[in-house]
């Protein structure tokens, strides 16, 4: 554990995920399909991880890859994947929608965090890619959502520290501002100081290879996890 502030490793296989634990990630984010953002990990995988890893893991909640507009058909399988994640004993989920205009897609994503209860739900990055930030903010409030991951826009975290500080005093208690993307041992603790986030989320692609062994992913989780100690 961090301490103070709770640090969240996106991962796409077993292997980083215990690694991940090992090094001192207080939640585990579980994917598949990193390279094109995350998408929905399989009933096998979740049920592996689980098996294996003690911390809370929130498994991803996305039917493909590319925009955040989904049809009918992708919105079902959508509800069918939290099904899944709860039987797998996943600790929470992880998604997002928007309208074709950009905007935060308010209904339908109550409509699946309802269908989650009592798991709590993230919203992602996909407000990264909405057309007002802080619009989509109160969105995601509106929603229900227990936090929203975010890189204030930008495609790092570290590039708009000054826009996330804003997210994280404008939600206040409502909703938890998790900063995310581009997030590293050497700069988390400036991020976390600068910002007030009490959640920092990293998948550490930018310091680690994709086909790295374990102990080098669970050596940069420690350092990062240390560098908030």
């Amino acid at each position: 554990m961090s301490g103070r502030v709770l640090v969240e490793i996106s991962v796409e296989g077993l292997e980083r995920a215990v690694a991940a634990e090992r090094g001192g990630a207080s939640r585990i984010e579980l994917c598949g399909s990193l390279n094109v953002g995350g998408v929905t990990p399989s009933s096998e995988l979740m049920r592996a991880v689980r098996a294996r890893v003690g911390v809370p893991i929130f498994a991803m909640v996305r039917p493909r890859g590319g925009d955040f507009v989904y049809s009918a058909s992708e919105f079902e399988e959508m509800r069918v994947s939290i099904d899944r994640a709860r039987v797998a004993g996943m600790n929470g989920i992880v998604l997002g929608l928007l309208r074709g205009d950009g905007s935060v897609d308010v209904e339908r994503t109550a409509e699946l965090i309802r269908a989650a209860t009592p798991l709590p739900v993230t919203f992602h990055r996909a407000i990264d890619e909405s057309a007002d930030l802080f619009v989509a903010l109160e969105d995601v409030v509106a929603t229900g959502a227990a936090r929203v991951l975010t890189s204030g826009g930008a495609a790092k975290a570290p590039e708009v520290v000054g826009r996330i500080e804003e997210l994280v005093r404008r939600a206040g208690a409502r909703v938890i501002v998790m900063p995310g993307s581009g997030i590293t041992p050497g700069n988390v603790a400036e991020i976390a100081a600068a910002t007030g986030a009490k959640e920092i989320h990293a998948g550490l692609s930018s310091v680690v290879a994709r086909d790295a062994e374990a102990g080098i992913y669970e050596r940069e989780v420690r350092r990062l996890v240390g560098a908030l100690s």
